[in-house]
């Protein structure tokens, strides 16, 4: 079976002062569909350059990035763009939703730039605020919500789109003990009905709530153990 996510001999350099800096180098690795990985490191380790490539917001310098069977590594930043939009789920350490929105209309922002907003979107939209727990609050705005509530739509608009994958950065980084173990308990629960997701953490106790966890320090992946 074709993984959801391939990635292979992966090299990423910057230049910075006159100076190559190495921030991945030679990652290799594999990701099954429905699986649900975490990406771990210290600061410096090269998370940041893996989560950017495997966003599509980067292109490597050398190596191979596959989604299915499409071959992204080698992508123009429309191409990229694209790729971004229909077949990836995005959530961020700071939800980053629309104050001026509300919920439901958060949870619409992809489809608004895929071009793909219709009447039958919104019904979708609407399910999957409900399915969050957000169906009592559809037209509230991000700043009547908690933060629990506002990484809730963020969960919502990364599914919109039906992605491959759903890649989640630091997602209950800015959450409580408790409001964090409910994300994760959504995640959990999205991941049992066969999503794919990869999470960045440098949190143990979180990494340990996935199924595997890829360790990278500098540039390179020190261990990928299967919990």
């Amino acid at each position: 079976m074709t993984p959801a996510v391939s990635v292979t001999d992966l090299g990423k350099d910057y230049v910075l002062s006159g100076e190559t800096i190495h921030a991945l180098r030679g990652v290799s690795f594999d990701v099954p569909l429905a699986d649900y990985i975490s990406i771990m490191g210290p600061s410096g380790s090269g998370k940041s350059t893996l989560l950017n490539v495997l966003g599509c917001l980067d292109r490597p310098s050398s190596g191979r990035f596959m989604l299915s069977d499409v071959d992204v590594s080698q992508m123009n930043d429309d191409q990229r763009a694209e790729i971004r939009a229909s077949r990836i789920g995005f959530i961020f350490q700071s939800y980053n939703l629309l104050p001026a929105l509300t919920v439901v209309e958060n949870i619409e922002i992809p489809l608004y730039y895929s071009g793909q907003l219709d009447p039958r979107s919104r019904v979708r939209c609407i399910e999957l605020a409900e399915m969050v727990g957000l169906g009592s609050r559809l037209d509230h705005r991000p700043t009547q919500l908690s933060g629990g509530q506002q990484q809730r739509v963020a969960i919502a608009r990364s599914m919109v789109n039906n992605p491959e994958f759903i890649l989640a950065d630091e997602p209950t980084g800015n959450l409580d003990t408790a409001t964090a173990t409910e994300i994760l308990d959504l995640l959990d629960r999205l991941n049992r009905q066969g999503r794919t997701i990869i999470m960045v953490t440098h949190e143990h106790d979180v990494a340990q709530r996935t199924k595997r966890a890829i360790v990278l320090r500098d540039g390179r992946i020190v261990s990928d153990e299967r919990y």
